[in-house]
């Protein structure tokens, strides 16, 4: 399939309790403007995507639309309040995704410095055939699964990697997989329940920039980045 009609569900409702601050994670500061507003502006300049869902903290919504009315950014369509798990939010911003989109890229707020070489990438993948794409790095620690906090058993580095978002899928494949589980909820992203529900599920190459803001030294690595 050649990649058309793509639509981004940005998921920004977490609630951010480890950052310390006083507000929800998006609206936490990076640089002069929310850490929101990052990613927002790079999906709506990014040439692929013709139209952003904002899920945004409930009680948000105003000033959600506000921030993307300052960016300028003339792509999101939807601005809507998120649920009680991610997965749940993503559900929501998904009913707002128009019923003609080819494709859903799914992207964490949390993850601000997203480069467009990254969406390139999952797109070409789905143009290969697959259902759906994530970016993964390499696991670079040994890693051991516990039973009862006793080792049962060490992992092969080598088959694993370290998921990223945006994850981007055949629209009709991820509103399947969503309305075929029981229990979304307990999805801890969206790649899994395509992968229950049968789908093919590629990883691309990631980035290193595409770092997950979870704590105020977090939030302060990625303002480095951001200022370099």
């Amino acid at each position: 399939m050649q990649p058309s009609g793509v639509f981004a569900v940005l998921v920004a409702a977490g609630r951010g309790e480890r950052l310390g601050d006083d507000r929800p994670k998006a609206f936490a500061r990076l640089g002069e403007l929310p850490l929101l507003a990052e990613p927002l502006r790079r999906l709506d300049e990014n040439g692929w995507v013709d139209g952003v869902v904002v899920v945004c903290p409930p009680g948000w919504e105003e000033p959600s639309i506000l921030l993307a009315e300052q960016l300028g950014a003339s792509k999101v369509s939807a601005c809507v309040p998120g649920g009680a798990t991610r997965a749940d939010s993503v559900r929501l911003g998904l009913e707002e995704v128009p019923g003609e989109a080819a494709v859903v890229l799914v992207h964490d707020a949390a993850r601000p410095l997203l480069p467009a070489e990254v969406v390139d990438r999952l797109l070409e993948a789905l143009g290969q055939g697959f259902d759906g794409a994530v970016p993964g790095l390499p696991v670079v620690d040994t890693v051991k699964r516990l039973a009862d906090g006793v080792v049962a058993e060490t992992l092969d580095r080598d088959a694993l990697v370290a998921v990223q978002t945006p994850q981007a899928f055949v629209a009709s494949v991820l509103r399947a997989a969503f309305a075929a589980s029981d229990d979304v909820s307990r999805a801890t992203d969206c790649a899994q329940l395509v992968e229950a529900a049968g789908g093919r599920v590629t990883v691309v190459a990631g980035d290193e920039r595409l770092r997950k803001v979870t704590t105020a030294a977090d939030l302060e690595r990625v303002a480095g980045l951001l200022g370099g």
